[in-house]
This record gives C-alpha cells, sequence and structure tokens, in this order.
C-alpha cells in the first residue's frame, strides 16, 4: 500500500509539470504530423507503398533481364515501367524528374548478374531502395534454381551411369531448370513494413515511432528523479518510515510506470481523433502493447539510476542516448530500409521491439505473433528492474 502512495505521489508530481508534460505530448503530436505528412510520397499513403516510376535500359537483349522487366517489375502494382533506349537517356530523366529510379542492366548480366545500376534523386532514394530490394531478390532466386539444377543434373548423371552406363541427359536439364523456375516464382509485391494483410501508411508508422520514441524519455525522466531526491534527501526521509526498502524502490517504479501509460493513452487517443490513424483492428493488442512497453521504460529507468550519480548525466543521456535509440530503433527512419546487418543492431533497442509491435498490430496479426515480442519487451522491464533494485537499495535508499 505504501508503494502505491509513492507512486502517486511521483505520478503527480510529473503530471502537474504542465511544461514537461505537454512536451511529452504535444512534441510527438507535431512530430508525427510533420513526418507522416512530408513522408507520405515516400514511405507510402493509406492506399499503400505510393507508385514509383522506373525506367529501365538493357544494354543488350538478355532472357534474364526480359524476364525481370516482365514477369517481376511490371507486375508489381505499385511499379511503372518505361522501356529507355540508352543509359545517357536513361540519367537524365531520372535527373529531370521524368522517372523516379533508372535501372541499368549491362551486356551478359546474365552471365554473373552483376554490374547493375541504378540511379535516383536524393529525395527518392527510399523508392531507389525498395526497387533494389526487388531486383536483389529476383537474382538470388535465380542464383539459388541455378544451383539447384547443377546440383540435380550432377546427381542424376552420376546414378544414370552407374545404373544404365549412360550419362546422357539430353533435355532433361532444361525440363529439370523449367519446374525449378515455376516452383521458385514468388509474387513480388511490398507491403510497407506489414507482416499482416493490411499495409501501413506514412502517418501510422510515424505516429507509432514517435510514441515509442518519446515513451523512452521516461527512462532518464525515472532515474532523474531519482537522484534528485536523492540529493534532497527525500530517499532518506522515505527511508526512515515503515516502509521498506524494496518497497520504496517498487513505489519508484511504479511511479514512472503511471506517467508512461498515461501518455501512451493520450498519444493513442489523440493519434486516433485528431489524425484518424488507425492503430489496428484489435484495441486489447495496442493497450497491452502499451503496458508492456511502459514496463520495459520504467525498469530501464530504475536501471540507469543505479549506474548513475549526477542529474548531468542523465541530460546528456536524454539528449544523445535517447536519439542515439530513436535513429537505430526506426523512429527516424522506416526500418525496412535497413539494410540486414543494421536491422541485427537495431532488434538490440527496446524502442525497436516496440515499434516492430506496433507495425504488426496494424498490418492485423493475431495474438500469438506478439508473444515474442511481448516477453521480450516484459523481460526487459523486469531484469532491469530487479538489478536496479538490487544496487539502489545499498546505495540510495
Amino acid at each position: 500500500m505504501k508503494s502505491f502512495l509513492i507512486a502517486w505521489k511521483d505520478f503527480k508530481i510529473r503530471a502537474m509539470d504542465r511544461r514537461g508534460f505537454m512536451m511529452m505530448l504535444i512534441m510527438p503530436l507535431i512530430l508525427t504530423l510533420i513526418l507522416g505528412a512530408a513522408l507520405k510520397n515516400i514511405v507510402g499513403s493509406d492506399e499503400g507503398f505510393q507508385e514509383t516510376s522506373v525506367g529501365l535500359y538493357v544494354e543488350k537483349k538478355d532472357s534474364l533481364a526480359d524476364t525481370l522487366k516482365d514477369d517481376v517489375l511490371a507486375k508489381a502494382d505499385f511499379l511503372t515501367v518505361k522501356t529507355v533506349d540508352s543509359e545517357k537517356k536513361l540519367e537524365k530523366m531520372v535527373k529531370k524528374g521524368e522517372i523516379e529510379v533508372g535501372v541499368y542492366i549491362p551486356a551478359k548480366w546474365s552471365g554473373n548478374l552483376a554490374g547493375a545500376v541504378l540511379y535516383s534523386n536524393h529525395d527518392t532514394q527510399l523508392k531507389a531502395t525498395v526497387v533494389e530490394s526487388v531486383i536483389t531478390s529476383f537474382t538470388e532466386r535465380v542464383q539459388t534454381v541455378s544451383l539447384a539444377s547443377e546440383t540435380v543434373m550432377e546427381n542424376m548423371v552420376e546414378v544414370t551411369a552407374a545404373s544404365t552406363g549412360a550419362g546422357d541427359l539430353s533435355g532433361t536439364g532444361e525440363r529439370v531448370s523449367t519446374v525449378l523456375t515455376e516452383r521458385g516464382k514468388v509474387e513480388m509485391t511490398v507491403a510497407n513494413q506489414s507482416v499482416g494483410e493490411a499495409s501501413i501508411s506514412s502517418m501510422q508508422y510515424y505516429a507509432a515511432a514517435m510514441l515509442v520514441m518519446f515513451l523512452l524519455f521516461n527512462v532518464t525522466l525515472g532515474a532523474k528523479s531519482m537522484i534528485q531526491e536523492r540529493h534532497t534527501d527525500t530517499l532518506a526521509r522515505l527511508n526512515s518510515t515503515p516502509v521498506s526498502k524494496y518497497g520504496i524502490l517498487i513505489g519508484k517504479f511504479l511511479g514512472t510506470l503511471y506517467f508512461a501509460f498515461l501518455q501512451f493513452l493520450l498519444f493513442y487517443a489523440a493519434t486516433s481523433f485528431f489524425f484518424n490513424v488507425k492503430w489496428g483492428d484489435n484495441i486489447g493488442q495496442v493497450v497491452a502493447t502499451g503496458f508492456v512497453y511502459s514496463v520495459a521504460v520504467s525498469g530501464l529507468s530504475m536501471l540507469l539510476a543505479a549506474f548513475i550519480r549526477k542529474e548531468k548525466t542523465a541530460d546528456l543521456i536524454s539528449g544523445i542516448g535517447i536519439q542515439l535509440f530513436a535513429i537505430v530503433g526506426g523512429s527516424m527512419v522506416p526500418i525496412y530500409v535497413f539494410p540486414e546487418s543494421f536491422k541485427a543492431i537495431s532488434a538490440l533497442t527496446p524502442n525497436n521491439w516496440a515499434l516492430t509491435v506496433f507495425l504488426d498490430i496494424m498490418s492485423g496479426v493475431g495474438w500469438s505473433e506478439l508473444l515474442l515480442q511481448f516477453s521480450v519487451l516484459g523481460a526487459i522491464g523486469l531484469v532491469s528492474m530487479l538489478i536496479g533494485a538490487w544496487r539502489l537499495r545499498g546505495r540510495y535508499v
């Protein structure tokens, strides 16, 4: 009971700080509106990925290049393909804005699937990245089919030669390759960071991205509050009351949790009502994610307080550290344009896990597909709280 009173006291102090509270709510709303509107043509609108005009120049007739054009690029519903007759003209059209992305396929491209060049302007680089990923996926599939065909043929030759003494399999190789190619065909579509049935618009993406970033500031706010109370002997006075040391620390944890969760609820309501952001069909999933992420943030605030002693350090982490986490975690640049190596690094940040969950919910996934992310966020919060409480028990209370 005493822990709840301490938590309520901390919550009221932060909620009554009008300037700080408005900054924690108004700023993410403003950034959501600006980024969501400004990057609508890049990330996508409510109807899906924004249509992209692609110019294609093939230096010399190539069967694989024809397949790329007719069966991959032309069948992507968000791409409009125009054939260009020279590389120079292709580059010129991109510079003039007549096409958004230019693709140059060199002679003998089918021999090694290397050397293709993409042209784009500064403001269409993200679209170029998506086109590049489509082409890369195609070339990787072709290489896989080729390798599989060679392996199958080698084995068939060995088996046939051993059993019949004949090694002539004329026509068989072509049939094997054709079958593997047909089996390897996959519809080439891009659904903006979507793993469910629905696509994600730029406003939806940045609503979730700004939410997870600004909730992360509660890590430093919670830690800074504990440092301040230590310097003003507030924690010492609390320690003289009948409340146990762990009771005090649980109260501090809950105080941050209350405020972070309230911030989430207000942001969720404001973006839904004013910006018409669709957070998904299952409100329970959204609220559960907000709560679990608030637990993670509150636990990290305890952990941070256990390892720093000065308010200036907390301010430095708030100014630089949180922004770094935001960039790495996908709050500034959409996650789906990250290279694979960078995606592995971003998975180390709690805001990346939370952002991924929100995007999954928006795209329409079920509860079972969120269990891993919930488990990770919950573990981050509980483990951080336990470690922080263990260290703080001897240092501050």
